[in-house]
C-alpha cells in the first residue's frame, strides 16, 4: 500500500488527477472506475483542466461508476449519473456507449446487478478504481458488515451514511435509503485502486483501514489485501497516521 499525503484538498485533487492521467496515457483504452461525493470533485476539475490543455485524450477509455442511489432517475440533480455528467462527462470527449452507471430506476435489481457485472467482465475488468471512504469505513456503498464476497448488489444504507448525505437533499425524508453498489469482490478485482480522503472526520477510518483488523465491520480494511493500492490523503485525513509515526519515532529514539 502506497500512502501519499497532500498538504491540502487542492493538492490532493491534482495528485489524483495526475495518477489517472498517467494510467490513461500509458493505456489509452483503460477501463476506469469512478467515484462520486464531495471528495473527488477537485480531482475531476483537474482532469478537465488537463483535457482542455491538450494533455489528456479520453476518447478510448471506458468508465464504470461505483454506485447509484436506488429510486433516482439519471436526470435527478441528486443522482450520481447527473453528478458525473456535470463534473466530468460533459467537459471531455467520451462516447456515451463507453459510460456505465447502475440504473437506479431498474424494476429488477438482480437482473440489473448481473447486467452491470457482465459489462465489467466484457470490458476486460477495471484497470483503475477510484474510491472514497465513509466515516464508518464504507467504500462504494458497502456498509459495515457487508459480506466481502459480494459483487454488485442492492445496499441498505446505514443511518450514519444517510445522515451524512442529508446535506444534499431538501429534507431527511428525501434522502434515499437504498443504493446499487459495486461489491467488495468487484472492487478488489480492479488491477489498481486509488483511494482519496479529506477532512478530520475521515482520520479514524483511514487509520483503522491501514492498521486495523481486516473485518467486514470496517469494509475499507480489505484493501490491506490488495496488491496495488494508493491512498492520497489530505493532511487532516492523515493526521492519526502522522501522529502514530511521530510517536514511533520518539519511542525508538528513547
Amino acid at each position: 500500500m502506497r500512502i501519499i499525503i497532500a498538504k491540502d484538498y487542492k493538492e490532493m485533487g491534482k495528485k489524483a488527477a495526475n495518477m489517472i492521467a498517467s494510467q490513461i496515457i500509458l493505456k489509452p483504452e483503460s477501463v476506469v472506475g469512478f467515484a462520486t461525493g464531495e471528495t473527488p470533485v477537485g480531482m475531476y476539475k483537474e482532469l478537465v483542466n488537463l483535457y482542455k490543455l491538450g494533455s489528456l485524450e479520453t476518447g478510448k477509455i471506458t468508465t464504470f461508476n461505483l454506485d447509484e442511489y436506488y429510486g433516482l432517475s439519471q436526470d435527478n440533480p441528486q443522482s450520481y449519473a447527473y453528478y458525473m455528467h456535470e463534473n466530468l462527462f460533459k467537459h471531455i470527449h467520451i462516447e456515451s456507449s463507453r459510460i456505465h452507471l447502475p440504473d437506479g430506476m431498474s424494476t429488477d435489481i438482480e437482473i440489473e446487478c448481473a447486467r452491470y457485472e457482465e459489462k465489467i467482465y466484457k470490458a476486460g475488468g477495471i484497470d483503475l478504481q477510484v474510491l472514497g471512504i465513509g466515516r464508518n469505513g464504507h467504500i462504494g456503498f458497502n456498509e459495515p458488515d457487508v459480506k466481502f464476497e459480494a459483487r454488485t448488489h442492492m445496499v441498505e444504507l446505514d443511518q450514519d451514511t444517510i445522515a451524512a448525505n442529508a446535506r444534499f437533499f431538501p429534507s431527511m425524508k428525501e434522502v434515499p435509503k437504498q443504493a446499487i453498489s459495486m461489491g467488495i469482490k468487484t472492487i478488489m478485482g480492479a488491477r489498481k485502486i486509488l483511494l482519496l480522503a479529506a477532512g478530520i472526520e475521515k482520520a479514524s477510518a483511514i487509520y483503522d483501514a491501514i492498521y486495523g483488523k481486516i473485518t467486514p465491520e470496517l469494509p475499507a480494511s480489505i484493501l490491506q489485501l490488495h496488491p496495488d493500492v494508493t491512498m492520497i490523503l489530505e493532511e487532516k485525513a492523515a493526521s492519526l497516521l502522522t501522529a502514530a509515526q511521530e510517536k514511533e519515532i520518539r519511542e525508538f529514539a528513547v
